[in-house]
C-alpha cells in the first residue's frame, strides 16, 4: 500500500487480487446480495485510491482497509435507506427423499436459515461485529482497530451480540414450531 500512496497503482491490482474475496465476504456476510456485495468492493478500492495518503503505514492495511469497507457500506444503506430491499433469505428447496441423510442435511439447512435469520434480526453493529468475528475470522484486536475501540471493548460487545443471536435464534425457533 505504501507504493500505492507514493503513485504505484499497478500494486493496487495485486492488492485487488489478495483481499476481494475477503471484502465480498464480508458485504455478503452483512447484505446477502451478490451484486450489491460486488458494487461495495468497487467502491471500497475506489475509496482506497481516493484516501491513499490517508494510510500512514503504521498499522496493518487489512484494518485500515476494512475500516474503509465499513464506511462504504454505512454510506451506500444511508444513501439508499428508502429503497426496497430484496428478500435476503434464499428459498429452502424440498427434498422429495426420506431417508436418514436427506432429513439431516434438511434440518441442517433448516438450522442455518433460521441463524441467517436470525443474524438479519440483529442491529447493523451487532451484525457486523458477528461476521467479523465469527464468520470471517478476525481477532479482537483487529475488529478493534477498525472500530477505533479497544480489544476490550470488543470482546464484551461481541459477547453482547453473540448472547443476543441465541436469544433471537431462540425466539425464531419457538415461532416456527
Amino acid at each position: 500500500m505504501l507504493k500505492v500512496k507514493n503513485g504505484d497503482l499497478d500494486h493496487l491490482g495485486l492488492l485487488f487480487e489478495r483481499y476481494k474475496k475477503q471484502l465480498f465476504g464480508f458485504f455478503y456476510n452483512l447484505n446477502h446480495d451478490k451484486d450489491l456485495s460486488e458494487d461495495l468492493v468497487q467502491n471500497t478500492f475506489m475509496r482506497i485510491i481516493k484516501y491513499k495518503h490517508g494510510f500512514k503505514g503504521d498499522g496493518a492495511f487489512k484494518s485500515w482497509m476494512f475500516h474503509i469497507a465499513r464506511n462504504v457500506n454505512i454510506d451506500h444503506f444511508k444513501k439508499n435507506k428508502n429503497s426496497n430491499q430484496t428478500e435476503r433469505l434464499e428459498t429452502w428447496k424440498e427434498e422429495s427423499t426420506d431417508d436418514e441423510e436427506s432429513q439431516l442435511s434438511r434440518d441442517k439447512e433448516g438450522n442455518l436459515q433460521l441463524l441467517e435469520k436470525a443474524i438479519e434480526e440483529l442491529d447493523y453493529e451487532k451484525r457486523e461485529l458477528i461476521t467479523m468475528s465469527k464468520i470471517k475470522g478476525f481477532k479482537y484486536k483487529e475488529i478493534g482497530e477498525v472500530l477505533s475501540c479497544s480489544e476490550g471493548e470488543v470482546k464484551v460487545k461481541v459477547f453482547r451480540a453473540l448472547r443476543e443471536l441465541k436469544d433471537t435464534y431462540e425466539q425464531i425457533l419457538l415461532r416456527t414450531n
